[in-house]
């Protein structure tokens, strides 16, 4: 695990590893009860999750301290692993299932991380939430929904100045080439397409990173149906 954090310019720090294996092994005891993964090996569980989601960390700065909200955060990936490599960030999973964030508040009480908040609610509700609107540094998603949409999720989260890391696959040109005018009105701006290949012949992922340059306008994110059926096509105002 260390070696290949490595690999992605990410240094673990011993406890590190020690809090990542103890959650990676409290995945696999959940996994029994609950499907939060079809990947259950300690291999898969290290390079498909571990190290996918460490790669975040090489994406872009973390300040210290930093507000980080993971959408749609499912088992807790790449949250739960980004807190254990940096125990400093203020980590908030948000996810609409309430029960998938069980496993969450489990590893959150036995790493006696207070500071984690868990938000059961939908995207594009706690995005009109001025408790969560525009309150963190770093928003980062991970194979959630096509750009077009993830971005109307996501960007309301991010403060100006801040970060939205959409974490997806090799192919997602002709994604972002539908999410263009999107992003660009809901506050952002492309600051880079990365891609990488995970260790260990882990497959190739990509992280578009981008810049919430200005506030995203009132009326975002909208309803669910609406960001489904009426994609944003830059002449909104």
């Amino acid at each position: 695990m260390a070696e290949g954090a490595e690999s992605l310019g990410v240094a673990l720090s011993s406890q590190a590893v020690l809090d990542i294996r103890w959650l990676s092994e409290r995945l696999v005891e959940w996994n029994t009860r609950m499907n939060l993964t079809a990947v259950v090996s300690p291999e898969g569980i290290a390079v498909k999750h571990v190290l996918d989601s460490l790669s975040c960390l090489g994406a872009c700065r973390f300040p210290q301290g930093a507000s980080f909200i993971d959408v749609g955060a499912g088992a807790g990936f790449p949250g739960l692993v980004l807190k254990a490599a940096r125990p400093d960030i203020r980590l908030t999973l948000l996810d609409s299932t309430k029960k998938k964030l069980a496993y969450a508040a489990d590893v959150a009480e036995g790493l006696g991380w207070a500071d984690m908040e868990l938000l059961a609610a939908r995207a594009e509700e706690a995005g009109r939430d001025p408790a969560w609107r525009e309150r963190y540094d770093i928003v980062a998603a991970r194979a959630v929904a096509a750009m077009r949409i993830l971005s109307e999720f996501c960007l309301p989260f991010a403060k100006p100045g801040g970060v939205f890391l959409a974490m997806k696959g090799p192919d997602v040109c002709v994604e972002m080439s539908h999410a263009s005018s999107a992003i660009g009105v809901l506050g952002g701006d492309v600051a880079e397409h990365r891609r990488y290949s995970l260790p260990y012949d882990g497959g190739e992922r990509s992280i578009i990173v981008i810049r919430k340059s200005r506030p995203t306008p009132a009326q975002y994110p909208r309803l669910f149906r609406d960001i489904k059926r009426k994609p944003i096509d830059g002449n909104e105002t």
